[in-house]
């Protein structure tokens, strides 16, 4: 398995950006390349599953399924998604950047990468 951590100060408080992370019909236009295809119905939480298309730099386009498998708001969000070969685990970590920093949130990111096929031990292999 591969991990990626990144953590960064947002200048927003935590419900605020908890709000940007869970605002699915918002993603597609902020950032994607088209809407996002809500797949289950019912609030935002576990067991929450979407589809969103993002552009990629050679000019194609990538659709990803997500799920929703923990919602704390305002404090963690994982979600899992099914790449070719590679399962990934995505860990958004929100707490407030201290007495000091009112009004910013640190936020940490990680990316779990578990190969599940062959072509994902050899992408796992080249990648760390």
């Amino acid at each position: 398995m591969s991990t990626v951590t990144v953590t960064g100060r947002i200048e927003a408080q935590a419900v605020d950006v908890w709000r940007l992370l869970t605002d699915l019909p918002g993603r597609g236009r902020r950032h994607l390349a088209g809407p996002v295809e809500l797949l289950t119905p019912g609030p935002f939480g576990p067991g929450t599953s979407w589809r969103e298309p993002r552009a990629q730099p050679d000019g194609g386009l990538l659709v990803e399924e997500f799920c929703v498998v923990e919602a704390v708001p305002p404090r963690r969000l994982v979600l899992v998604s099914s790449g070719v070969g590679v399962d990934y685990r995505i860990t958004w970590e929100l707490r407030r950047a201290g007495r000091r920093h009112h009004g910013r949130t640190l936020v940490g990111v990680t990316l779990e990468a578990l190969p599940v096929d062959p072509y994902g031990r050899v992408a796992a292999l080249f990648l760390g």
